[in-house]
């Protein structure tokens, strides 16, 4: 249940999508509490689509958000949002938090593409994605994250993805910029004074049989082949426009 307590406001939000047999993905659960509000919108064939409409402003200092996608057997999901996730001070003492669940069974296929997360000055948000890849599963999964609005100076964000394929764990890695983060977020081994910064996932069955070659793709982005079937693109940019075409463009060369 959504509520709103003295710490903040408690939401989740679950979708499960399921091969229904005909060639079409149907989702038997399509769950969306308070300011996690689910569309599921016109799909493309066998695929079905959602979108994650944001009710509410947030998430704000004290907020617990979750979202969990199921991806079944046969099934094709796509995942969107309507407009960026903007991180917010809020009347409650504390970190928010943003919890990501994704579980992509063999024979699965989900794309996971929300718009940015913008980190709001006097925010203080850690977000954590976890997600399970079953063999001959298969995700696209991108995370953008800017840091304060224009001219604006970012809150604290710290953000933590681990992805495992067929039960291993191929990246786990986290970050955390802003105000009260570690020494050297913002330096050259980093961000290097960028404010856009994001990777894209890419997990295939076939690039177990043909690997992709680490390489620089131009100068804030670099692809690298994870240690199974899957890649990751890093990118940092000026802006979330530039990001977003530094990784439209890598996920085009690994061929949509």
């Amino acid at each position: 249940m959504d509520g709103v307590t003295g710490t903040g406001v408690r939401a989740t939000a679950r979708i499960v999508a399921r091969d229904d047999g005909r060639g079409a993905t149907s989702l038997p659960v399509l769950e969306g509490e308070g300011p996690l509000a689910l569309r599921r919108t016109r799909g493309s064939g066998a695929e079905a689509r959602v979108t994650v409409v944001g009710a509410m402003s947030g998430p704000l200092g004290g907020d617990r958000f979750a979202i969990g996608a199921t991806v079944k057997r046969g099934a094709r999901l796509r995942v969107g949002s309507a407009a960026a996730t903007i991180a917010l001070p809020g009347q409650a003492k504390g970190e928010a938090r943003y919890d990501v669940r994704l579980d992509v069974a063999d024979g699965g296929e989900l794309h996971w593409l929300p718009e940015q997360l913008i980190s709001v000055k006097g925010s203080d948000l850690y977000v954590t994605t976890r997600v399970d890849v079953a063999a001959g599963g298969r995700l696209v999964l991108r995370e953008e994250q800017v840091l304060g609005r224009a001219g604006e100076a970012p809150g604290r964000l710290s953000s933590r993805l681990t992805v495992r394929v067929a039960g291993g764990l191929v990246l786990d890695q986290e970050l955390s910029c802003g105000p009260g983060a570690p020494g050297g977020w913002d330096g050259p081994a980093v961000l290097a004074g960028h404010r856009a910064v994001g990777q894209l996932i890419v997990v295939r069955p076939e690039f177990a049989a043909g690997p992709v070659e680490a390489r620089m793709l131009g100068e804030c982005a670099a692809l690298t082949p994870l240690a199974g079937p899957a890649v990751l693109v890093s990118a940092v940019a000026a802006d979330a426009l530039r990001l977003r075409r530094v990784l439209d463009a890598a996920l085009g060369e690994l061929g949509g």
